[in-house]
């Protein structure tokens, strides 16, 4: 079967998920408390900006490698707290035109990658059944799995990762079903 009769559900499948997504995180109330606000929020936007962060990832207290959780300085440091990771990135309002056309890329080369998969373990005609839940578990994981080492390795709430699971539950299942739909006829 030659990949260009799979471009169609490709192409659907990233813009079915692209819009899916943002209608669940602009309309749907369960990713609004993901973040929590700091006390003195201003405070520390104060001290912050005091220190004219690039954008970028900091860890505080900074560990350069693991022979340093040996040394009774930095461990005094670790149970004093904070414990910290921070992300920065550029002041100003975001400018939401490069992420979106960043996540559809995303989306595309997820549905690309499934759409490879299934050109090189179904056929073209093969039942609904059997699109839907090969296209449907690649899917899931594909969507799914990535967000699990985020909570394991840098600190993300446990409820935050199981939400977006099962958004990406939904990505898997819708992305299933446009292939499912728009699978070549034998």
């Amino acid at each position: 079967m030659p990949f260009g009769s799979l471009w169609l559900p490709v192409v659907v499948s990233a813009a079915a998920v692209w819009v899916v997504s943002a209608l669940i995180h602009m309309a749907m109330p369960h990713h609004k408390s993901d973040f929590s606000q700091l006390p003195n929020e201003d405070g520390v936007g104060d001290a912050l900006r005091k220190l004219s962060l690039k954008p970028g990832q900091y860890l505080l207290p900074f560990m350069r490698d693991a022979a340093q959780l040996k040394d009774p300085e930095y461990v005094k440091r670790l149970n004093a707290g904070p414990v910290a990771m921070i992300r920065i990135r550029e002041n100003g309002v975001p400018k939401m035109g490069g992420s979106l056309i960043g996540y559809f890329i995303y989306c595309f080369f997820v549905s690309f990658s499934i759409g490879y998969i299934a050109r090189h373990t179904l056929h073209a005609g093969d039942a609904f059944m059997a699109v839907f839940r090969l296209t449907g578990t690649v899917g899931i994981a594909a969507y799914a799995l990535a967000n699990f080492p985020e909570s394991i390795w840098m600190w993300r709430p446990w409820g935050v990762t199981i939400k977006n699971v099962f958004d990406a539950i939904v990505y898997g299942l819708l992305t299933a079903a446009t292939f499912a739909l728009l699978w070549p006829k034998g």
